[in-house]
């Protein structure tokens, strides 16, 4: 196949959350032909890989087959994007087949730069280190919580803009509560490393995570990141970004995040943003069209917009894509507007979580206004660990939610 070429009315990048979920709008809006791009043959449920990292879900309720979810009538082309040429309106893939379009959509998720960190690559491969943000690791991430019975827990955060912001803290909660379920939490040192001022962006979030850690012990290093990793030594440097100070921690468990980008391909092409080192698609934060090319979209990881890079995020972003999107085909307005809705379910317990849902205005949102969602809530955790899945599966991927 290698040269050939193919031709797709609308063509979508990913075969992701945000690109399931928009072919299958698409195809319910009745758009004839859409292509999806994406080689992947497993498609994941991201979120649980946390509760599977706690020990409270299983992995294999973290995957289905990508087939099963490709919306019917959408042509997957099993392949990966290189490169995109919007002038042209030309995508090219690993196998050289260049695919033109008359409107794109670009959401191929977000990469992982474990590189970017001396030795933290190398570390995931000691019996010490792991991280959730794999799912081969995610179940190991529980055999070291499950394991240890003293000594120092090492929890990180890279600085920039990653998916799940939550994550790095979730974990750090759910292991410190099964410590405190077995009696050994007095025995832990438990150290989480943050980037940020603060444990969260919004007060009322934040007073309550910084209760939370109390709770458990958690010493917290703000303004702080993991900038070096020894793992035969199983020694961790975190330095404090105001000063430069370096502190070298050692430890018997890491559970690391690493820094996040756009694929590279992405960062070179024409569609990033030429002030984003990160190489993000420039799009209107409102209308999720390219700034500069009318006939490309994006939304998920990808994208250029300020909110946090969530499933939730993807969920008001892809029925704004469709419409904005058909309306652009159609020489109309643009329609819809993305107010920058984000949600982080931040699990505090095996038992209790926390949702803190917020937009551009970064303010609590809350999509339960009944409910105070600024605190823990074992109602939350069964959202968290049965609603939420749910919702995935069988409404989201379907474009129903």
């Amino acid at each position: 196949m290698a040269g050939s070429a193919l031709h797709h009315d609308i063509l979508i990048i990913g075969g992701g959350s945000a690109g399931i979920d928009v072919a299958a709008r698409l195809r319910r809006a009745g758009a004839p032909d859409v292509g999806l791009l994406d080689p992947a043959e497993t498609h994941w449920y991201q979120p649980l890989w946390t509760l599977v990292g706690g020990g409270a879900a299983r992995l294999e309720e973290s995957r289905r087959p990508q087939a099963s979810v490709m919306p019917r009538g959408v042509a997957w082309i099993k392949d990966a994007a290189v490169a995109v040429d919007p002038d042209e309106r030309v995508v090219t893939t690993a196998g050289g087949i260049r695919i033109s379009y008359r409107q794109l959509v670009v959401c191929p998720g977000i990469q992982l730069d474990w590189e970017r960190v001396p030795g933290m690559a190398e570390a995931l491969d000691t019996p010490a280190g792991s991280s959730n943000y794999r799912p081969d690791l995610a179940p190991k991430t529980w055999e070291l919580v499950r394991d240890l019975r003293s000594g120092t827990a090492v929890f990180t955060m890279p600085t920039g803009p990653i998916k799940c912001a939550g994550a790095p803290q979730k974990i750090a909660y759910l292991a410190a509560d099964h410590w405190r379920r077995t009696g050994v939490l007095a025995d832990i040192r438990i150290v989480l490393v943050l980037p940020t001022p603060g444990m969260f962006g919004i007060k009322e979030f934040a007073d309550e995570l910084e209760r939370v850690a109390a709770r458990y012990g958690i010493e917290v290093r703000t303004r702080s990141e993991l900038t070096a990793v020894d793992p035969a030594n199983r020694r961790a440097t975190v330095t404090r970004h105001a000063t430069g100070e370096a502190e070298t921690i050692d430890y018997d468990l890491l559970h690391v995040v690493p820094p996040q980008s756009a694929p590279d391909w992405l960062k070179t092409s024409p569609l990033a943003d030429p002030a984003d080192p990160a190489g993000y698609v420039e799009v209107d934060r409102h209308t999720l069209r390219h700034v500069r090319y009318p006939t490309v979209f994006a939304l998920g990881d990808a994208g250029s917009t300020p909110n946090s890079k969530t499933g939730a995020a993807i969920r008001k972003q892809a029925p704004v894509v469709v419409r904005n999107l058909i309306a652009a085909a159609e020489g109309r307005p643009l329609p819809a507007v993305y107010g920058g809705y984000a949600s982080c379910p931040l699990t505090t317990a095996r038992d209790r979580m926390l949702l803190a849902e917020f937009d551009y205005s970064m303010r609590p949102t809350p999509s339960f206004p009944f409910l105070d969602t600024t605190r823990e809530r074992r109602d939350m955790w069964y959202l968290k660990r049965y609603g939420l899945p749910a919702l995935y599966w069988n409404l989201m991927l379907k474009g129903l939610a």
